[in-house]
């Protein structure tokens, strides 16, 4: 059984060529973002925005109120595993990437 949560007040954000739910009070791990732990970062690029109220506001493409979030932590996502394999010519490689991420709290919009 799938349990989904009701927010009376949520936007979805873009950053790093991906779409996130931002939720107030609530941290999400997005694509690695030049600043520092502790720091205030601001989206600019809101598609889309839920009020308490119940009101929607869409963007075209954009909406113009931006999002304020600060840094959590940088770290590295979940190792994936890479193996290439060629058959009846003893080609065998594997590779491990991680990919770094940016751990931000959402504080308002």
């Amino acid at each position: 059984m799938i349990v989904t949560e009701k927010f009376d007040k949520y936007a979805i954000i873009e950053t790093g060529g991906k779409q996130y739910q931002a939720i107030p009070g609530k941290t999400i791990a997005i694509e690695k973002l030049d600043a520092e732990a502790g720091q205030e970062v601001i989206f600019d690029k809101v598609v889309f925005k839920k009020d308490a109220e119940g009101s929607f506001t869409y963007g075209k493409p954009y909406l113009d109120t931006p999002v304020k979030a600060s840094v959590v932590k940088h770290t590295k996502d979940k190792k994936l595993i890479v193996f290439k394999f060629k058959r009846r010519k003893k080609v065998r490689v594997k590779k491990g990437h991680r990919q770094p991420i940016t751990v931000v709290r959402i504080e308002s919009f």
